[in-house]
C-alpha cells in the first residue's frame, strides 16, 4: 500500500466531524464538569473546608470519574460529549481507570496496578520537574 493509498483509505474510513454540533456538546459537557465542581467547591466551603475546599471537590470529581468508569457510564457520555469530557480532570482519570480495566485479567498487581500509571508516570514526572524548574525560577528571581 502506497502512502497515497493509505491516506485515501485514512480518510475514508475515519468518522466524520460534525463540526459545530460537536463543538458544541464538547463546550456544554465540560462545562457542565465544571459546574459540578464549582459546586462542590462551595458545598464544601459552607461545610468549613475553607482553603481545601478545592483539593476536596478534585478528588470528588475523579474518584465520580473512576466509578463512572468502572461501570461503563463514563464511555459512554464521552461518545457523545467528545472532548467535553476529555479536557477537565476527570478525563484524566478516566484515562487511568481505563487503562487499568483493559489489563484486569492479568491480575490485581500485574494487570490493573501496574497499567494504572503507564499513564499517570508521565504526568506525574512532567508535573515534578515543571515544579521544580518553577521553583528553581522563583527562587533565583526572590
Amino acid at each position: 500500500m502506497t502512502k497515497q493509498e493509505y491516506a485515501l483509505w485514512a480518510q475514508q474510513e475515519s468518522p466524520k466531524s460534525k463540526g459545530l454540533g460537536d463543538i458544541l456538546r464538547a463546550f456544554l459537557f465540560g462545562g457542565l464538569i465544571c459546574v459540578i465542581g464549582q459546586l462542590l467547591i462551595f458545598f464544601f466551603e459552607n461545610r468549613g473546608a475553607g482553603e481545601m475546599a478545592p483539593v476536596f471537590a478534585s478528588a470528588c470529581l475523579v474518584v465520580l470519574s473512576a466509578i463512572l468508569t468502572g461501570i461503563n457510564i463514563y464511555d459512554n457520555i464521552a461518545k457523545y460529549a467528545g472532548a467535553g469530557t476529555l479536557v477537565p480532570i476527570t478525563g484524566f482519570a478516566n484515562s487511568m481507570v481505563s487503562a487499568a480495566m483493559e489489563f484486569k485479567t492479568e491480575g490485581f498487581i500485574l494487570g490493573l496496578g501496574a497499567k494504572m500509571f503507564i499513564i499517570a508516570g508521565p504526568v506525574i514526572v512532567y508535573g515534578v520537574s515543571a515544579s521544580v524548574i518553577y521553583g528553581i525560577i522563583l527562587f533565583l528571581l526572590g
